[in-house]
């Protein structure tokens, strides 16, 4: 099965000069937790998350209107793209660390997005001695890897 066959297509997105209220709003209105942040190409440059609001609006001192989501995220995303197969967003899902892929086409412009809760509602068990196209093992093993503690260096 093909990430083109269980992604989002109709994705919420803002730019890099978005205020977190917008971005806030944005969520509420759409019911998710993260927004692609993309150019005016529309490549995808970063990801925001709620919670990434969040700590923003706790730690800058200042109110959220007057923060830029470009101020409060790291600038790193992950993608994949329509015609991965779906093991394969799992597996980057799981290295990075991620719960949310936008996938991007080859020039890197937003077709979708695909998330755990994506996975989850596909996953499966084998019935009849065949396997699903998605086990629920596969999704376990995903959602252990993202949930595991991270080891804080220096600290």
């Amino acid at each position: 099965m093909k990430v083109q066959d269980i992604m989002t297509s109709d994705v919420q997105c803002c730019g890099p000069a978005t205020n977190l209220t917008a971005a806030a709003k944005m969520m509420w209105d759409s019911d998710c937790g993260a927004l692609p942040i993309l150019n005016v190409q529309g490549q995808v440059m970063s990801m925001i998350t709620d919670r990434d609001i969040c700590m923003a609006a706790a730690t800058k001192n200042k109110p959220a209107w007057d923060i830029t989501v470009w101020e409060t995220v790291s600038g790193k995303v992950y993608t994949c793209h329509m015609s991965d197969d779906v093991h394969t967003a799992l597996d980057i899902m799981k290295r990075e660390k991620v719960r949310r892929l936008p996938v991007v086409d080859e020039d890197g412009v937003l077709q979708g997005i695909v998330a755990m809760n994506d996975f989850v509602l596909l996953a499966g068990e084998a019935k009849g001695g065949k396997a699903p196209a998605l086990s629920y093992e596969d999704v376990v093993r995903t959602m252990k890897a993202i949930s595991a503690h991270r080891v804080l260096v220096g600290i």
